[in-house]
């Protein structure tokens, strides 16, 4: 402020008070320790895995201009609704709310639409640049102890998600088609690839119930170095899969396609039920591949035939066939391959992770550009928690195997606010980290080896009529039905 007093030169310019700030001033203020309020509980956790500079307000876009919710607050607020499912919008504003109130400050609007229409301004590039960036991270800290006979297994499966029924949603991502129109939901086929060591979502691919699994794992190719071992069912077991990924540098192990017929006679003997054998390309190439892939090709690959026996006491013994391209019986044993094979059954308790725990089963948006950012917000919080209990392992010298996901969920959902009350005092935020830590060390899975569960439920459902129509005609025909009712009146 400038000295405009002409007979006292001499007197400072702090005497004249502050000059009073304008209305964009103080919200610019007011955002900037919002931000650092609501970053210091799951960036005091979270921070140090996900660079700040992706994070940062862009110079042109949407995201350029000084708004009551920016780009970072956004992320972290979208964050902390994705690890707490069931929580609504209006709950997200609830909490930008309660830190406006302790500082005497008009609290915001109650309406959702200021933080909705932020989470559509998220771009979606710089969340799978964000996703990028963690996985490298945790592959990096991954210890080569982890890892199968010194290689890297990276395990592929498919799953389904389900999603707000809508005309932009249905036009995306049809719904099955046994369903009736308007009685359905829109379906989303997912094929993700995880790091069997880490448990770490690497990438993932979105189609339809259309689509086959196989095509989807051909986008997924990119994901595989060289080195890599590709563990899967028999749904992904074919000639041209096995093909590629020889052609690339990378092993296999899968089950082979019920299709496939076996000949224990032909091809060179390692063992029992344990052969090398010639695989010749087919003279069709099938609907999954274009005729340019199927020219690129060889002819023929060899690849190993080995059949394990199942003997879990208590349950009938059985016999699966594995196809591998590691053709070396030394080095990897048919009873290295069996233990391999018997650990895909991870991948499955990373789909329930992610999908029960998270809440990822049943996505909420209602526009196909949403859905995508909601399904990689829930990768983000997915491989954060995985950081987290990799961290916690590598702290407490123990198996990340017996460490619980939803357990560490759980015990983030709690710790998070005690952070947050100590954000100003370092130590006592260093001892309770180490107090948050040692709770979920000390509280490990249950080793239960050869565990089998038969895969059903126990608890019936309500007994509700289902829905057969359009939920209008059903109303619609329910109001005829009593319009048509004779009355008391009439009948007397």
């Amino acid at each position: 402020m400038l000295n405009t007093t002409p007979f006292l030169p001499g007197m400072p310019c702090g005497l004249y008070g502050r000059r009073r700030r304008s209305q964009l001033d103080q919200l610019r203020a007011q955002t900037e320790q919002w931000r650092q309020a609501s970053l210091s509980r799951l960036c005091e956790i979270f921070g140090s895995w996900l660079p700040p500079q992706l994070l940062a307000q862009t110079a042109r876009g949407g995201n350029s201009r000084q708004r009551l919710y920016p780009l970072n607050l956004t992320f972290w607020a979208f964050l902390s609704q994705v690890l707490s499912p069931g929580s609504a919008c209006r709950e997200i504003v609830r909490k930008v709310q309660t830190w406006y109130a302790p500082h005497r400050r008009t609290l915001p609007d109650s309406g959702t639409s200021a933080y909705c229409q932020a989470r559509a301004r998220l771009p979606l590039g710089r969340l799978h640049q964000l996703h990028q960036h963690l996985v490298s991270k945790l592959d990096a800290q991954t210890a080569a102890a982890d890892y199968w006979l010194g290689r890297r297994v990276k395990v592929v499966d498919g799953t389904g998600l389900s999603m707000p029924d809508t005309a932009a949603n249905q036009k995306a991502w049809p719904q099955p088609p046994t369903q009736k129109p308007g009685c359905g939901f829109p379906v989303i086929k997912l094929v993700a690839c995880f790091c069997l060591a880490s448990g770490a979502l690497l990438q993932w691919v979105e189609g339809t119930l259309n689509e086959h699994e196989g095509r989807l794992f051909q986008k997924l190719l990119t994901t595989f170095r060289k080195g890599d071992v590709v563990l899967a069912d028999r749904g992904f077991c074919s000639f041209a899969n096995l093909a590629t990924l020889l052609g690339r540098g990378v092993d296999a192990v899968m089950r082979v396609h019920q299709f496939r017929k076996i000949d224990w006679r032909a091809g060179r003997r390692l063992g029992r039920r344990d052969r090398l054998v010639r695989w010749v390309k087919g003279p069709w190439q099938g609907l999954l591949w274009t005729p340019a892939q199927w020219e690129e090709l060889p002819e023929a690959i060899t690849v190993r035939l080995v059949e394990i026996q199942v003997a879990v006491p208590g349950f009938r013994t059985q016999r699966l066939v594995l196809v591998t391209t590691l053709g070396d019986a030394l080095t990897y044993s048919a009873e290295e391959l069996g233990r391999l094979y018997f650990r895909r059954w991870a991948v499955e308790l990373f789909f329930r992770d992610i999908k029960l725990t998270l809440g990822l089963d049943v996505l909420r948006c209602q526009t196909p550009a949403m859905v995508q950012k909601e399904i990689a917000m829930q990768v983000l919080a997915y491989n954060l928690i995985r950081a987290l209990m990799q961290d916690i392992a590598h702290s407490y010298q123990m198996d990340l195997e017996r460490l619980s996901f939803k357990g560490t969920v759980d015990a983030l959902r709690q710790w998070r606010e005690l952070l947050e009350a100590a954000k100003t005092q370092p130590r006592l935020t260093r001892k309770l980290r180490e107090m948050f830590y040692q709770s979920i060390a000390t509280d490990p899975l249950i080793a239960r080896p050869e565990r089998s569960e038969p895969r059903a439920v126990k608890r019936r459902p309500k007994n509700f009529r289902l829905l057969t129509k359009p939920r209008q005609e059903m109303i619609v025909e329910r109001c005829r039905k009593w319009s048509q009712k004779p009355s008391n009146n009439a009948l007397n």
